[in-house]
């Protein structure tokens, strides 16, 4: 299996702006708080201490993770067929036991954001619609049925 991680431009950029934040403004921040919490006296009773190293410890794993993933981000071809649901696209469905129609852009994991109508397309409803048309029904198995969604726009 490929460790490449497929993104979009703008979801590309998110990432870096903040691993820039990470490397810079969150940096300087908490090493001034470890200096501050330091400069109280005895640093082996000061909890003021151990939760700056903490939380500095937290940044820098955060840090090394997004650099880690940026290394392997592809950013997805802007010339992608668009009569297909595929990463990337923008899917407009009806649900066929609710006439409820519903839309979401399938992206990567890293990109997901349900409250954005975002979704992985390593998510049960993503993996259900990857590969069909417009027209076409898509039937998902989730842990509580079947979900029948008819596909009736692709966008990008």
């Amino acid at each position: 299996m490929s460790n490449e991680i497929y993104m979009t431009q703008e979801g590309y950029e998110k990432l870096v702006n903040e691993l820039e934040n990470l490397k810079t403004v969150k940096r300087r921040a908490l090493s001034k708080a470890v200096g501050e919490a330091r400069s109280q006296g005895d640093i082996s009773e000061n909890a003021e201490y151990d939760a700056a190293r903490d939380a500095q410890a937290h940044n820098e794993k955060r840090i090394m993770e997004l650099e880690n993933k940026l290394a392997q981000v592809r950013i997805l071809d802007k010339n992608m067929p668009k009569d297909e649901v595929l990463i990337g696209a923008t899917v407009k469905l009806k649900d066929l036991d609710t006439d409820e129609e519903l839309e979401y852009t399938l992206v990567s994991e890293l990109e997901s954001d349900y409250n954005q109508n975002k979704i992985s397309v390593n998510s049960p409803v993503g993996q259900g619609l990857l590969g069909h048309k417009e027209n076409e029904i898509a039937e998902i198995k989730i842990p509580v049925g079947i979900l029948k969604y008819k596909i009736i726009k692709i966008s990008r």
